[in-house]
């Protein structure tokens, strides 16, 4: 398997929906706010098997202090065979100068993937958020 790995932001709109769905994540339902976000992001891995779209990685950064790495996906017909690993290992090796890396898995099935990674769970530690329900364009 020939992947390549590159942090140029040209991926298309088509080609984000489909790697989101392939995975079940909402996200994929609104291509037009998913490609504008990504497109906006601090950084954006992504990991291609010829061009197609195989797996991607977003970090939204403080520029000096803390980066939080979220979108962690890669197609089903592609996983079990690395790739997020070395996208967070990338993660990883574009932000060794920051204080913080951090994560906030969706579900915490997936807490042990980030520890395998060097990750460990914050002590006191509990994630929150704020779902709009209204859909705004």
């Amino acid at each position: 398997m020939g992947i390549t790995y590159t942090d140029e932001k040209k991926f298309t709109k088509e080609q984000t929906q489909q790697l989101f769905r392939s995975v079940g994540w909402v996200s994929g339902e609104y291509p037009e706010r998913l490609h504008k976000a990504l497109m906006g992001s601090s950084t954006v891995f992504s990991a291609w098997d010829g061009d197609r779209l195989v797996g991607l990685v977003r970090v939204l950064d403080d520029t000096e202090m803390v980066a939080y790495m979220h979108y962690v996906l890669v197609d089903p017909e592609y996983q079990g065979h690395g790739i997020a690993g070395h996208l967070v290992g990338m993660v990883k090796e574009r932000y060794r100068d920051y204080l913080y890396i951090e994560v906030m898995p969706e579900e915490s099935k997936n807490a042990t993937f980030y520890q395998k990674h060097g990750f460990s769970i914050m002590e006191d530690g509990v994630a929150m958020q704020i779902r709009n329900p209204g859909e705004r364009r």
